[in-house]
């Protein structure tokens, strides 16, 4: 077992994989209005340090934009699960987070298993654990959805 197959137990942030067509996709919303309207350095930062795959080489259990995930917050123990959305999709409610969310920025690319630290507005901050992904667009051959 690699590194990157480890849940995050030090102070960095775990290896995350993020598809060319989602990353493309990403970009290009970090260039509109929508996104520059406010700070969103933290998806860039992401995406920065990314390794990128071709949607059909997706290992299945990363998350994806649209993928259903269940996660817990280890510091609360609330489990929940949410789909993660683009902003255009999300309506509001707990069961769609946009990527533009501080949450929806720390599950992407992650796997099933890792946990990762994230500041949340107002000086606290989240760890969150991904248990489960109910649905993945490319496990499920939607490549280009």
């Amino acid at each position: 077992m690699n590194d990157r197959n480890l849940p995050h137990l030090s102070g960095l942030p775990p290896a995350l994989i993020v598809s060319r067509l989602d990353c493309e996709r990403l970009e290009a919303l970090l260039d509109t209005p929508l996104a520059a309207a406010t700070d969103h350095r933290g998806l860039r930062r992401e995406l920065d340090r990314a390794e990128i795959v071709e949607p059909a080489q997706m290992p299945a259990d990363v998350i994806t934009m649209n993928s259903v995930i269940r996660f817990v917050d280890e510091s609360s123990g609330e489990e929940r699960q949410a789909a993660l959305v683009y902003p255009r999709d999300a309506d509001g409610s707990a069961e769609r987070i946009s990527i533009l969310a501080p949450i929806g920025t720390a599950l992407l690319g992650l796997r099933v298993g890792a946990s990762i630290d994230w500041p949340l507005p107002g000086g606290r901050s989240a760890r969150l654990r991904v248990l489960a992904l109910g649905y993945q667009p490319e496990a499920a051959g939607d490549l280009h959805r």
